[in-house]
């Protein structure tokens, strides 16, 4: 039972590492984060659902399409709820997200409906025999696809001209700006790709749970609350918050019920704020005066 609960959990834990490493990113590049990051994850899994289910395309034709709709939201997002306050000083982006959010979450409800559908999957019918436990194919692809764009976000920013040119923008934006970097356009891809991060959260954890319209509310508070854990300016901090976060609200859920997840697993966070505000992997910053 134990290997079952830790499987699943990393499971979740890499899709919460997802969604929160796109709160990371655009933290890091801009000091503002996307609160409809959750709402991104829906669109993701209810877009893959459509063009999968209802169109019947290929699959891989339903991600690329899904990958792309989801990259221009976050491009949306940036450009109008983002920029307009951002550049006059103003906080006012942080409701401008929540509320395009919900806007989106609405508008899928009229246009999908409010009933939840099975995004079937042979993956997340098929069992396997792992270390005397039965789990499904999928929960051992999310933990691997997760990994795997961790290690690819890692190798862009190591060694490619974007990971340079994003990298010179977060250390300062002033400097960057003067040797004719576009900030407003690195700005811009970093909530792109916080999107298609967000979005693929949503396509690999949907054949595991009903497609609805608020399904990314509860999945965005707790990967924000992941990212502030792991300290959010710190990738391999989110991302290893997020499957400890996965793993302990699979134990939760197995030895003392579902009714006690929400309540053990966000007081941890709590305390563990309390103890490490600047969260737990959160790196100490040298500044020269």
């Amino acid at each position: 039972m134990i290997t079952a609960a830790i499987i699943s959990g990393l499971g979740l834990g890499s899709m919460y590492a997802l969604l929160a490493l796109g709160f990371q990113i655009t933290y890091t590049v801009s000091k503002t984060v996307n609160f409809a990051q959750g709402s991104a994850m829906m669109l993701g899994a209810v877009l893959c659902y459509t063009f999968s289910i209802t169109y019947g395309l290929h699959w891989f034709l339903a991600v690329l399409l899904s990958i792309t709709i989801c990259a221009l939201y976050g491009l949306a997002i940036e450009r109008f709820l983002v920029r307009p306050f951002h550049q006059r000083g103003s906080e006012a982006w942080l409701m401008a997200t929540v509320a395009g959010g919900i806007l989106v979450d609405n508008l899928v409800l009229f246009t999908f409906g409010k009933e939840p559908r099975q995004f079937s999957s042979e993956f997340a019918t098929q069992n396997l025999e792992f270390f005397g436990s039965g789990v499904y194919t999928q929960q051992l692809i999310i933990p691997l696809v997760g990994l795997a764009i961790a290690l690819v976000l890692v190798a862009i920013k190591k060694y490619t001209k974007l990971g340079k040119i994003l990298s010179a923008t977060v250390q300062n934006p002033n400097s960057a700006r003067l040797m004719g970097i576009p900030v407003l356009h690195v700005v811009a891809i970093a909530y792109a790709i916080s999107a298609v991060l967000a979005c693929i959260a949503g396509m690999l954890i949907a054949p595991l749970f009903s497609v609805h319209s608020d399904m990314g509310t509860l999945f965005g508070l707790k990967a924000f609350a992941v990212a502030i854990l792991g300290g959010i300016t710190s990738a391999s901090g989110v991302f290893t918050a997020g499957l400890i976060f996965g793993v302990t609200e699979a134990l939760v859920t197995v030895y003392l019920g579902s009714a006690f997840t929400q309540i053990v697993t966000f007081s941890l966070v709590i305390i563990a704020l309390a103890i490490r505000p600047n969260g737990l992997f959160e790196k100490a910053t040298l500044v020269k005066v």
